[in-house]
């Protein structure tokens, strides 16, 4: 091969690996705005850990994420046993739920 032929070679697959370089990179950068805005740990070149800088960070955003997931566990179970009630209280027909009503009322008076 000659030196002109190499120069047309060159010529041709520098736009092409220039474009994949950029869609590496921005690639790159997209994952780790992704990463950094939804709490992932960020490592560097070697695998150390970048964020969170300390294993206490992690381990207290593990207790504040385990304190809000048994908040949203006793809430599901709150809602559900009032979907339950109103589950039965569409399905029953209206004359047992008038004299669940009345019963109440003798109850209390």
């Amino acid at each position: 091969m000659n030196s002109a032929n190499l120069i047309g070679l060159f010529g041709a697959l520098g736009p092409a690996v220039a474009a994949v370089g950029v869609a590496g990179m921005i690639g790159w950068v997209l994952t780790t705005w992704m990463r950094i805005r939804h709490g992932y740990p960020l490592d560097g070149s070697w695998g150390q850990a970048i964020y969170p800088k300390t294993d206490q960070e992690s381990i207290e955003r593990i207790k504040l994420l385990s304190q809000e997931n048994a908040q949203l566990r006793a809430e599901l179970g709150s809602i559900k046993d009032r979907l339950a009630n109103v589950e039965r209280i569409v399905t029953d027909g209206a004359h047992s739920l008038d004299r669940e009503i009345e019963q109440l009322r003798a109850r209390t008076n």
